[in-house]
């Protein structure tokens, strides 16, 4: 099962890491883009085999050499930062409906995280979009879906048996 950890930790990161998680977003709003930058080269030194992304911070990402970046929804599109990006650069995309998926899509996103799809702590006020929307979204979108929000162990496998390509947390993996 592909799993992808959002954290604002190196020691995070590197836990995720050991455990062999596919991706890892480097995902600290409040830093400074000088702190963002020091934290993503500390979090590649200890991420692996995992690519490492950088929330919402193209700049940063490429800057420390990280693997890609993981765009909000309404940020730029992921074919703009394809241009200035090295071949291989991955691109997510954070999504909470069909029509984000599909313009996720529609710009050369490589893979989306769609949430949330249980309750969850993190977005106490945001309604779980539920297992049938995700199996929906992967049905109908041609694009790898991360499942995000409220996710466990055991709840994972009905995540992927709706067509998920993978689950995607903050909480799953802290406690690696």
């Amino acid at each position: 099962m592909n799993r992808y950890c959002i954290t604002d930790s190196a020691a995070v990161a590197a836990r995720a890491a050991s455990a062999a998680v596919t991706m890892i977003q480097i995902r600290a709003k409040s830093l400074s883009a000088r702190a963002l930058y020091r934290l993503t080269l500390e979090s590649l030194a200890v991420a692996g085999q995992s690519k490492l992304l950088v929330n919402n911070r193209a700049d940063v990402a490429l800057a420390a050499g990280a693997h890609g970046v993981h765009l909000p929804a309404n940020s730029i599109s992921p074919s703009s930062v394809r241009r200035i990006a090295p071949p291989g650069f991955l691109i997510g995309v954070s999504c909470h409906s069909i029509a984000e998926l599909t313009a996720a899509a529609h710009e050369s996103a490589d893979f989306a995280v769609y949430g949330p799809i249980f309750l969850t702590p993190s977005k106490p006020t945001a309604p779980p979009l539920g297992l049938e929307a995700l199996r929906e979204a992967c049905a109908l979108v041609r694009l790898p879906i991360y499942a995000l929000g409220g996710i466990t162990e055991s709840n994972a496998p009905l995540c992927i048996e709706a067509g998920a390509a993978g689950i995607a947390g903050i909480a799953l993996f802290t406690a690696l």
